[in-house]
């Protein structure tokens, strides 16, 4: 019992940054004025660096824990339909 509890607790731990760095998938609602969308990220956490409104998506540049992410949202709807995380360069 004592090794399944262990084996338990080292896989948390193990996951624990991959579920903290994925605060957003693919369909999830952000939204779609500039305002709400930085309220919405800052809340989070994030450090919103460039929101650009382009064809009918808006792309919205962030940061947080030193990973760069780019959240591409329908600009219908404010849904997610894409994301880029790329580590940031020291």
């Amino acid at each position: 019992m004592t090794t399944f509890k262990t084996l338990t607790l080292i896989t948390a731990m193990l996951a624990a940054p991959a579920i903290a760095m994925a605060n957003f998938n693919i369909g999830d609602t952000v939204g779609t004025e500039e305002a709400a969308i930085r309220t919405m990220l800052e809340e989070q956490g994030y450090q919103v660096q460039e929101i650009e409104f382009e064809d009918d998506e808006i792309e919205v540049e962030v940061l947080k824990d030193g990973v760069e992410t780019e959240l591409v949202l329908s600009q219908a709807d404010g849904s997610v339909i894409e994301i880029e995380m790329e580590k940031e360069d020291d």
